[in-house]
């Protein structure tokens, strides 16, 4: 199972697996019914999550909502703390993750407005360069595993704390590694060696622990939060939970960094 997941992933066109997958997950979660985990996203309980990633990681992936550790840790910071699901939001989710979309959509104090340069399932075709809208449009965007696939990071940034409104914020997801600042190189283009360098063939940099310190260079202003680690153990057990992710929350700052 774990060698096919790997397969697939790293070879199969991600829009390809966002129309296809969930019908097939579908059924493998009527067979994994229980209670031993239990998604954050969509409550549903299951024996095990299934393993998901180039090198599949155990006990990731929800057959459900495909929800993987870092949505259900999101949903759940997003839950206790801040007024996400309770304050009139105009929102934008760039490149927006299928676990998240119609549960989005369909909350009463949201205006959703989901856009990516080729997923099927964002409504509005953009480059987060140039992003289509006037200047403080939105009080959220969430941009998760985004940043590292970019051309220019930084310019993607400006381009998220020029929308947002005096004093909107926003999460920023990326992988970081354990390396001390980010590497990247431009003259890598094939895209074996850019998965030998940057980890995936899709990738055009690997992050650091300069990961805030970088994206701040924008204009935003971008903290570190380490919100896993303040959960009792049992619930980072419940929810498969990813110990050692932090979430990067930004809030609007200057915009003529």
């Amino acid at each position: 199972m774990k060698s096919i997941i790997s397969f697939v992933i790293r070879y199969i066109p991600r829009s390809f697996l966002q129309r296809v997958s969930p019908l097939f997950l579908k059924a493998v979660a009527l067979a994994n019914k229980g209670d031993k985990v239990i998604c954050t996203v969509c409550e549903k309980g299951f024996k095990k999550f299934l393993p998901y990633g180039r090198k599949a990681r155990e006990n990731a992936l929800c057959p459900n909502c495909l929800a993987l550790e870092r949505h259900r840790l999101m949903w759940l910071y997003l839950q206790q703390k801040t007024n996400f699901f309770t304050a009139p939001l105009r929102v934008l989710h760039v490149a927006p993750e299928a676990c998240f979309i119609d549960r989005f959509e369909k909350l009463p104090n949201i205006d959703y407005i989901t856009g990516d340069i080729e997923s099927p399932l964002a409504k509005v075709k953009m480059d987060i360069h140039q992003i289509p809208f006037e200047d403080a449009s939105f009080d959220v965007v969430f941009c998760n595993h985004v940043m590292e696939h970019v051309d220019n990071d930084i310019a993607a940034c400006k381009e998220i704390n020029r929308v947002l409104k005096p004093k909107g914020w926003g999460i920023i997801q990326s992988p970081v590694y354990n390396i001390p600042t980010t590497f990247e190189d431009p003259s890598i283009t094939a895209p074996a060696e850019r998965e030998k360098a940057f980890g995936q063939r899709d990738h055009v940099r690997k992050y650091g622990d300069d990961y805030a310190i970088r994206l701040s260079k924008s204009g935003l202003m971008v903290s570190e939060d380490r919100f896993v680690q303040e959960l009792p153990k049992e619930v980072v057990e419940k929810h498969a939970l990813p110990i050692t992710e932090i979430i990067y929350f930004c809030t609007k700052g200057s915009t003529t960094a």
